[in-house]
């Protein structure tokens, strides 16, 4: 139980170092495309967070998506350059903010022991937790290189945590 809820704070570390790497960005420059079969830095946004929702819903929970007409453009399968539409800048944060919340709930529950076949579940989450912050620590670096070597601005400083580190240039958390 204690695992997970320190790996809810962990994932939490990673979404609040994703805002950190857009939330002072124009939206242009969230919306901007280095070039045709590059990605947004709002499309990175948007993944993300789709990505959390489709392993939570999956390996844990099905539930509906918090909106689904992003997930067609939000999944990887679907080409770079057809990844041009993005929805608003509001919509995004919302989509994110909507997952994280429903992340925490699930994992929440799972903690608490309040789901069928709790033991089984509490090893499927420490490891669906790890793999989606690993996950939002990968984009990250996406969007931290567009950000600095396309827009031009500052990076923020890398979080600090336990089993937190570089691997191939990438943040990673390796517990």
């Amino acid at each position: 139980m204690h695992e997970l809820r320190a790996l809810l704070r962990e994932y939490d570390r990673a979404r609040a170092y994703t805002d950190d790497l857009w939330r002072d960005l124009t939206p242009d420059e969230v919306t901007w495309r280095p070039h045709e079969n590059s990605s947004a830095i709002g499309w990175h946004l948007g993944h993300q967070a789709h990505v959390a929702h489709f392993m939570i819903r999956n390996l844990t929970a099905a539930e509906p998506s918090p909106d689904p007409e992003l997930d067609g453009l939000m999944d990887s399968a679907n080409p770079e350059k057809f990844r041009g539409t993005l929805p608003t800048i509001g919509r995004l944060s919302t989509f994110r903010t909507t997952v994280a919340e429903r992340v925490h709930a699930r994992i929440g529950d799972i903690a608490g022991g309040s789901v069928g076949a709790p033991g089984q579940m509490t090893i499927v989450a420490g490891h669906l937790l790890t793999a989606l912050i690993n996950h939002e620590y990968q984009h990250d670096q996406w969007i931290g290189e567009v950000r600095a070597d396309s827009l031009g601005h500052a990076l923020p400083p890398d979080p600090v945590a336990d089993g937190l580190g570089r691997v191939d240039g990438y943040l990673v958390l390796d517990l």
